[in-house]
């Protein structure tokens, strides 16, 4: 029997196409968490009450992750809600951020100016996780908090978390430069030549505003609603 060697080739080639097809298809519909984290009284446990139950719960200082079904637009996702407190954030953020299609950053618009070191550190250890600049999840930094009279906006939080990533770029760039490690740690962040902008980074970094509570009982979660059903699809 003679074999045709060129099209048993091309036979092949077609099926692993469709193989690796089929098992990229698994491993996206395997990514179905959207994850909030962020600081200790940033709101993240409020907005999360209001996606799952639609109302507000009283809420306190967890020391586990809070998960749950959330319907978007017909699909199922798990929203998980991280714990403040930096070593069990990490804990929980390692268990997750494999299966992660999404993150959402949550700041106090009112208390950042004051935290800003603090917020910018989070922010930087997300971004240079290696499995995240894998994955590369979509990640929304929302500005919570909105409804209050001291509450900064959306374009001066970007501002303010822009240059304070840069300083702690220079720093961290300081650092490894013994280690001949400046090439591996300038990929990550964008060019250190120019100052730190979330544009030029390896993912789309976006902005929103929320209110997830105010005296009124007023809520404002559309525009994070809307950013959920854009990187779930």
């Amino acid at each position: 029997m003679v074999v045709d060697l060129p099209l048993l080739l091309a036979v092949l080639l077609v099926l692993l196409t469709i193989l690796i097809f089929i098992v990229q298809r698994v491993l996206k519909s395997s990514k179905r968490h959207v994850l909030l984290t962020g600081l200790n009284d940033s709101g993240k446990t409020l907005i999360y009450s209001q996606l799952i139950y639609n109302r507000h719960i009283m809420t306190y200082t967890s020391s586990q992750d809070n998960f749950n079904q959330y319907n978007s637009d017909g699909k199922e996702l798990t929203i998980v809600d991280l714990p403040g407190f930096h070593s069990i954030r990490q804990q929980c953020f390692e268990k997750y951020k494999d299966s992660s299609k999404g993150i959402v950053y949550v700041v106090d618009s009112v208390t950042l100016a004051k935290n800003i070191r603090d917020a910018a550190n989070i922010l930087y250890n997300i971004l240079t996780d290696p499995v995240i600049m894998k994955n590369k999840p979509g990640l929304l930094i929302l500005c919570n908090k909105q409804d209050q009279t001291l509450a900064k906006g959306s374009n001066i939080i970007k501002s303010m978390l822009e240059k304070e990533m840069n300083t702690l770029r220079n720093t961290q760039l300081s650092q490894v430069k013994q280690l001949d490690s400046k090439e591996k740690a300038t990929n990550k962040l964008g060019d250190i030549s120019k100052d730190f902008s979330f544009s030029s980074l390896y993912c789309k970094v976006e902005f929103a505003e929320a209110c997830a509570y105010n005296k009124n009982g007023s809520v404002n979660l559309e525009d994070l609603k809307k950013w959920i059903r854009k990187v779930t699809n």
